[in-house]
């Protein structure tokens, strides 16, 4: 990518809001799960990366995360799997020793300006990662996770705003977003807080993967920005989630989006 992602600045400073911590973060090999991983390791979090087919792009996450003197484990496969996402549970317990954070951010968008033409294998592809894999990996983690814990679904601005050629995807926003408040009903007596982060247009991988070239040199100018976001701009906000400084705040939605008004 031109320009490269940047995955965290400089100038971030961890102050142990997560030490003694461990997080697994699935699409963690890259953009905002990269992010996500990165920051957290500054914090003092262990972390495992689940990842799809990308290795090299997660044995760069992992180098960062090493880089900050924590521990990485890299876990490939599809959380589409529910068999996948109980054994990649139970190999972090195995490793890391516990679970305290649950980060679900895998995802896959197609996009396509006409929605007969959405085959019935692309709808019910994106709806298994997206929404599947994020059913799969919270029901395996919380079988592990201690009472306190916490969840963090990755949704998007596209579930509140809607999107004209990301149909099926921003569906399956629009559903992680009902879960991520049905899910903190469910799971206060356990005193898990589940809450959400709803980026808007930020420059990841997922984005020249899924657009034309004409749509990527315009990718964020819509915003009141006038630009894309980085990964750098979400990753704290999921340290925030995770972390004590958030400890009264469950069901909600952070909106990172460059200045889009929407309702949460």
């Amino acid at each position: 990518m031109d320009p490269r992602p940047v995955v965290i600045r400089s100038s971030y400073r961890g102050s142990g809001k997560l030490e003694g911590k461990v997080a697994i973060i699935t699409g963690g090999d890259s953009g905002i799960g990269r992010s996500a991983a990165v920051h957290f390791a500054r914090e003092g979090a262990d972390v495992a990366v689940l990842f799809l087919d990308e290795e090299r792009d997660a044995r760069d996450t992992r180098s960062m995360v090493e880089a900050e003197k924590r521990r990485c484990v890299l876990i490939g496969g599809d959380i589409a799997d529910p068999a996948f996402c109980t054994r990649a549970v139970n190999q972090v317990i195995d490793e890391l020793g516990s679970l305290h954070i649950l980060v679900s951010n895998a995802a896959e968008q197609h996009a396509n300006p006409d929605i007969t033409e959405i085959t019935p294998e692309q709808i019910e592809r994106t709806f298994r990662t997206n929404i599947f894999g994020a059913f799969f990996i919270t029901q395996a983690a919380l079988r592990q996770m201690p009472d306190g814990g916490c969840i963090l679904i990755t949704t998007s601005v596209t579930a509140y705003e809607g999107h004209e050629t990301l149909v099926d995807y921003a569906a399956t926003k629009g559903a992680l977003t009902t879960l991520t408040r049905s899910l903190a009903t469910q799971l206060a007596p356990r005193r898990i807080r589940v809450n959400a982060v709803a980026p808007g247009p930020i420059w990841t991988p997922l984005i020249p993967a899924s657009f034309p070239g004409e749509k990527v040199q315009s990718f964020g100018a819509d915003t009141l920005m006038g630009r894309a976001g980085q990964p750098c701009e979400v990753g704290p906000a999921y340290v925030f989630l995770a972390s004590e400084d958030s400890s009264y705040i469950t069901g909600e939605t952070i909106h990172i989006n460059g200045g889009r008004f929407v309702t949460s």
